[in-house]
């Protein structure tokens, strides 16, 4: 009964289920937006739909218990596989390279009544031949590209290696996002990383259409003082310390000031979507609702943007007092907000910049696993096994075969080139 689940665990069919599993699950997780809240789900779907969602851990595929246990069962089989023929493929190399096997063995080509043997070897690009006495008789025998056998055994550890980069990844990914504007540093989440945007610019083309974004960064390490700078633009991206650093979207930002009569008590720089509380008057707060740069009023609407030129500046603000509106408009120029004794003043509109940056230890071990699935390719399509072994018959010629698994034609065509026998037919033919 071991034997047979041992057997059923490391055969190809077993890893053939579990990859199509695998590609099932991907699928859903591909179609059911992930991450998301029950009450997101329920509001697309429906409540069963939703509480089934979320049960079996379909909001989150990638880090779920059953998508984890599938991935480490497909890593046992290929680790599983590979040790069941580790000791076939050596036996396999072994019995390819012996001598003794030319009387066992099928022939790809043959030819007759060769005089010079050791040239048609050289002519192959054979290794030196081995001369032994076989029965009285004289053999030489090369082998060459055995390492072709390790093809398809190196291939599946480069695809083990691929899955525990993959499954490590997901289990240890980190995402996070930052933003701000040129000359902020912020703090990089719960990490000891900051991140500080030395420079942010947007480039134009002539129809006012945004053609990249462009940042200059800066990341530092509070607890080492180590740090690394670059540029990042859209499908530009840095690592910078491990942390792979994107640029993501922009927005606009704006300076947002408090004054109490001509005094100026707080002063902050918000990007649209962000708040202020007036340390002041607790209970007060200042919301950046949006900006628009060439600001108009559309009948039916609302407020809009005419451009992305700085032509009408205008800001949408609401203001909270205990968590009620007391407030909502738009200012325009140098308006400000006037509330009692208080007075908030927007000013300074500039571009902030998004920065997606992700964490992913094992990405390396991901790349290590692509390229040796790579290697396992190239050895197992480019270096096919090939062996030559030449006869010595009492009163007659030398007798020279060959041997390839695979791609005997083009060896079939190469050794009657190096025989000289596609002359002979040549001259047979004419």
């Amino acid at each position: 009964m071991l034997k047979k689940l041992w057997k059923f665990l490391s055969s190809m069919q077993f890893a053939i289920i579990l990859l199509l599993i695998l590609i099932a699950a991907c699928a859903v997780g591909s179609f059911i937006p992930q991450g998301q809240p029950y009450e997101w789900y329920a509001a697309a779907y429906s409540e069963r739909s939703a509480a089934l969602i979320v049960a079996s851990y379909l909001d989150d595929v990638y880090h779920s218990w059953w998508f984890l246990l599938i991935t480490g069962f497909l890593c046992f089989n290929l680790l599983l596989c590979n040790i069941v023929r580790l000791p076939q493929i050596l036996r396999r190399v072994k019995s390819f390279k012996d001598p003794e096997s030319v009387d066992s063995v099928p022939v790809t080509v043959s030819a007759e009544d060769i005089e010079d043997p050791e040239a048609v070897f050289r002519a192959m690009g054979m290794p030196k031949p081995v001369k032994t006495q076989k029965e009285g008789r004289g053999v030489l025998f090369s082998a060459s590209r055995t390492i072709g056998f390790w093809g398809a055994w190196v291939c599946h550890i480069g695809i083990l290696l691929l899955i525990l980069g993959f499954g490590l990844g997901q289990m240890t990914h980190q995402e996070y996002s930052v933003y701000g504007v040129a000359g902020q540093t912020k703090a990089v989440a719960d990490t000891n990383y900051l991140l500080s945007i030395d420079d942010f610019t947007v480039d134009l083309r002539d129809d006012d259409t945004v053609e990249q974004y462009t940042a200059a960064i800066t990341v530092r390490n509070a607890a080492t003082g180590e740090k690394a700078s670059s540029e990042i633009s859209v499908n530009n991206p840095a690592t910078l310390l491990g942390l792979k650093c994107y640029q993501n979207s922009t927005g606009w930002a704006a300076a947002v000031t408090v004054f109490k009569g001509s005094e100026e008590l707080q002063k902050e720089v918000l990007c649209a979507g962000e708040y202020m509380s007036v340390e002041d008057m607790p209970g007060l707060a200042v919301y950046f609702n949006a900006f628009y740069p060439d600001y108009v009023l559309v009948d039916g609407v609302g407020p809009a943007t005419a451009s992305s030129k700085l032509v009408n500046p205008a800001y949408l603000y609401t203001v909270y007092y205990q968590d009620q509106v007391i407030g909502m408009n738009a200012l325009e120029g140098d308006e400000t907000i006037k509330i009692d004794d208080y007075e908030v003043k927007f000013s300074d509109p500039q571009n902030y910049t998004v920065i997606q940056i992700k964490r992913d230890r094992f990405t390396s071990l991901a790349l290590i696993g692509g390229i040796t699935t790579m290697l396992g390719l190239i050895l197992a399509f480019y270096f096919q096994p090939r062996k030559l072994w030449a006869v010595k018959e009492e009163g007659r010629g030398w007798t020279v075969s060959g041997l390839c698994q695979k791609g005997g034609v083009l060896f079939a065509e190469q050794f009657r080139e190096a025989a000289g026998t596609d002359k002979e037919e040549q001259n047979a033919e004419s």
